[in-house]
């Protein structure tokens, strides 16, 4: 899962850059409103922190400037904990509000569910006939046995799982899965999914030639 930090606190960014990253994301960062719009329309990201008060443009108009076109789930942070505030996110079409300062387990949290919501999926447990995989301790079991999955191999099988029965093209797995400046899986897809084959059986991801990759419902 890819995610965009927009935050002009540079240690707090840091900070979320580095909790994201140790949960098992591709974290992209921006520092001021106009690289986090110009970054948010230019990539796809499974979800957007976005600071309400930057620089150059302010998290409200990033926000309704991205809603013209995406429709990627927006986690907002502000120090503003009114009413008012929170309404005029939501109506802009924020999808969360959390207020500072938070609990980093509680924003992990809110992402997780942003993500399985957009993606259609109603808890933290994907099950796939005997496959059980579990999104919020990235653990993945087969027959009730734990799998030792490495940790790009776990995130193309919770990116497909969450898009279960729909054709990934690989350009679009890519994307998901790395951040800025990332190429290593640009030419080492496919030795990942033999991996996981080998691993969770033959059939679990399917090749559509020409296509993509797909988890079958």
């Amino acid at each position: 899962m890819r995610i965009l930090v927009a935050e002009d606190d540079a240690r707090l960014q840091r900070s979320l850059v580095k909790a994201l990253t140790e949960d098992g994301y591709a974290v992209d960062a921006a520092g001021d409103g106009g690289a986090a719009l110009y970054k948010a329309e230019s990539s796809e990201y499974d979800a957007v922190v976005l600071d309400v008060m930057m620089p150059v443009i302010d998290g409200w108009t990033v926000l309704a400037r991205l809603r013209k076109h995406k429709r990627t789930p927006v986690l907002l942070l502000t120090a503003r904990d009114t009413a008012p505030d929170r309404v005029k996110g939501l109506d802009l079409g924020a999808d969360d509000y959390l207020v500072k300062p938070f609990d980093l387990p509680e924003l992990l949290a809110r992402l997780r569910a942003l993500i399985r919501r957009a993606a259609g999926v109603a808890s933290n447990r994907i099950d796939i006939r005997d496959i059980s995989i579990d999104v919020r301790s990235r653990a993945v079991t087969w027959a009730g046995a734990p799998i030792a999955l490495t940790a790009t191999e776990y995130s193309i099988v919770e990116y497909l799982a969450l898009q279960r029965g729909r054709v990934v093209s690989r350009t679009e797995l890519y994307d998901h899965l790395r951040g800025e400046g990332d190429d290593t899986l640009s030419n080492v897809m496919d030795v990942h999914v033999a991996a996981i084959r080998r691993k969770l059986g033959p059939d679990v991801i399917i090749t559509r030639r020409g296509q993509g990759y797909c988890i079958e419902r």
